[in-house]
């Protein structure tokens, strides 16, 4: 299971920090990643970050966001700097994992919204 926090409304310029914690049973917690969906537009990867710390941006986010995770805690992470109105969307964080049998297993959390004001 994945459970995202953090988001919210902020004026332009603004900045927010997404959270998704991963819980349950399995056996390793690979790649990790941050989509969001607009309204009106389809679903678009934001971020993505491997299990050795290998980052990805979307180019219209770059400079702005970081992505993080703390593997002893399970916890994926996206800092949000100088928000603007076209970064309101869902955002939704996934995981891909591999459980007792090394059988791989893709998971999405229920997704949060973030809302720029102009």
């Amino acid at each position: 299971e994945l459970v995202e926090s953090g988001g919210g409304l902020v004026q332009s310029g603004g900045s927010l920090r997404l959270s998704c914690a991963a819980s349950g049973s399995f056996f390793r917690l690979n790649a990790m990643g941050w989509y969001r969906r607009a309204p009106g537009k389809e679903r678009e990867l934001v971020a993505a970050i491997t299990s050795g710390g290998s980052t990805s941006y979307t180019d219209s986010v770059k400079g702005r966001f970081t992505i993080s995770r703390d593997n002893a805690k399970n916890t994926l992470y996206l800092q949000m700097n100088s928000l603007k109105p076209e970064d309101t969307a869902v955002y939704y964080c996934t995981a891909d994992t591999l459980d007792g049998a090394w059988n791989p297993h893709t998971f999405w959390g229920q997704g949060t919204q973030v809302t720029v004001s102009s």
